[in-house]
């Protein structure tokens, strides 16, 4: 069975636990100079982020190709949102769209390094606006802007948490969390038997039962989900390399049967993302379903992003009817690979 989000290999994680790095000093290592804060979540990151740059009742650049989370708190904060289309090779934002959609009131651009591809933030400097990085697709990648966040459970079996990565001089206080009933179900689904059961019989059910449990305010990341993050930190970078290699091969194996893969250079690879061919756009949703018959669980990240209109934002339009994310796990090799695209292969021929 293969799954999307990430998933635990029981003996190799048991291991890490036994061995979890020094976090704060990996940390520092990795972001120099900054302050680090986790949170419960990637929103909540971003919710301090504009209570800290005074964004309320303001306008922000964005890409229209993003989670559409964010609505509720755009909206929480009186923020106009300035909506970006997007390149299909890249998923990022168009550059050339930026300099003529900004207004007097116009305070921040928000870029997403989406799936895992590293935006290049040098392109954006010269407009004067802070940079928000949205990282959470994207741990392993440097933020080179002026704040960035992650979504820690994206890339770790971590439950839940998000890191706000800032200057040294914001006072952040964040009440504590603690480890619930919704991280007790998140840490099951990490292990394969389980998820394939929530697939199975709890989508109608666990879904709603879950956001009920979310905090609307922003909090600390609980316990057992930092030290779970801490445990997958321990072989991160060569766990990172070997994910590459993977995505690189799963890529050279989808591009025969005409998908269109996402550019590979400086990608970590969060999601393994591409486009279904053109002539099965309307049959996207319908590849999906028949994959799980073979027990491959694809998710369509973002096929209801936060604005879809096909008149302003063609490519994003486009992108939300064709995309498909496959499974891409640290511990997969090249034989479950293999396993896949023989599974992708059925389904194509009897479409």
């Amino acid at each position: 069975m293969y799954f999307v989000h990430p998933q635990i290999h029981p003996v190799k994680f048991l291991l890490r636990l036994f061995n979890r790095v020094k976090l704060d000093r990996k940390l520092q290592e990795m972001f120099p100079g900054k302050q680090l804060i986790f949170t419960d979540m990637g929103r909540s990151a971003f919710k301090i982020i504009i209570e800290k740059l005074d964004l309320q009742n303001s306008e922000i650049l964005m890409p229209a190709y993003i989670c559409d989370i964010f609505q509720p708190i755009l909206e929480r904060y009186n923020i106009k949102p300035i909506f970006l289309d997007i390149d299909l090779k890249t998923f990022h934002v168009k550059v050339d769209e930026i300099e003529k959609k900004i207004t007097p009131k116009t305070k921040a651009i928000l870029v997403c390094h989406t799936y895992g591809l590293p935006f290049d933030i040098e392109k954006i400097k010269k407009f004067g606006l802070p940079i928000i990085e949205d990282l959470a697709h994207a741990f392993g990648i440097k933020p080179r802007g002026d704040i960035a966040f992650f979504s820690l459970y994206k890339q770790f079996p971590s439950l839940r948490g998000g890191l706000l990565v800032c200057p040294k001089d914001w006072q952040v206080s964040l009440p504590k969390t603690h480890f619930g009933f919704r991280d007790f179900i998140s840490f099951l689904n990490c292990f394969p038997i389980f998820a394939f059961l929530f697939k199975k019989f709890g989508n109608e059910i666990a879904p709603r039962m879950l956001r009920k449990e979310k905090l609307p305010e922003p909090g600390a990341i609980n316990g057992v989900s930092l030290k779970l993050f801490s445990a997958s930190l321990n072989d991160f970078g060569r766990s990172l390399e070997k994910r590459k290699k993977l995505a690189l091969f799963f890529q050279q194996e989808l591009k025969p049967l005409g998908f269109e893969v996402q550019e590979a250079e400086g990608n970590v690879f969060c999601y393994l993302s591409a486009l279904v061919p053109k002539n099965l756009a309307e049959k996207r949703d319908e590849v999906v379903e028949k994959l799980r018959k073979h027990r491959v669980f694809c998710t369509r990240i973002w096929h209801t992003p936060i604005v879809l209109n096909k008149d302003e934002f063609p490519n994003t339009f486009e992108a939300a009817k064709r995309i498909i994310n496959f499974p891409l796990q640290n511990h997969y090799n090249e034989k479950d690979i293999d396993k896949m695209i023989s599974a992708l292969k059925k389904v194509l021929k009897n479409l």
